[in-house]
């Protein structure tokens, strides 16, 4: 459930699970934690996975309230990294969605950005960066 202002709204994940081809959303333990935001009709959702046999954050987004959702996004490319802790905002037409990358040598805070209510996103950017963001390429 998420509460905005006076609204609430409640969220079914046993309704939400049907909706993902991608597999089923397990919330058991943090690595497995949805991240849900709201803006309007917009609801943005991330999460972790290791379907692949790489851990992933993926996304997926409904601009009509939830009775469709887009098809799935893949937004980390951490192979040889660790990926965990994953968190989502939106405001308006825009979407941040933030998680730690580890690996050997670094633990550090990322994030991609959509400015289009999360069709695209930009690359990645290492938030632990001194001075300007760039995009990690």
């Amino acid at each position: 459930m998420v509460a905005l202002g006076t609204a609430v709204v409640t969220v079914s994940i046993t309704q939400l699970s049907a909706q993902f081809s991608y597999g089923t959303i397990a919330l058991q333990g943090p690595e497995r934690r949805v991240a849900v935001a709201l803006s309007g009709d917009n609801i943005y959702i991330a999460w972790l996975t290791n379907k692949t046999g790489n851990n992933e954050v993926v996304f997926r987004s409904s601009n009509d309230a939830g009775v469709t959702f887009s098809d799935l996004i893949i937004l980390s490319n951490a192979t040889d990294e660790q990926v965990q802790d994953v968190q989502i905002a939106a405001e308006s037409n825009n979407v941040i969605v933030t998680w730690w990358q580890t690996n050997a040598t670094s633990n550090d805070p990322v994030a991609r950005v959509s400015t289009n209510n999360g069709q695209t996103f930009t690359s990645v950017f290492n938030l632990a960066s001194n001075g300007t963001i760039s995009v990690i390429a």
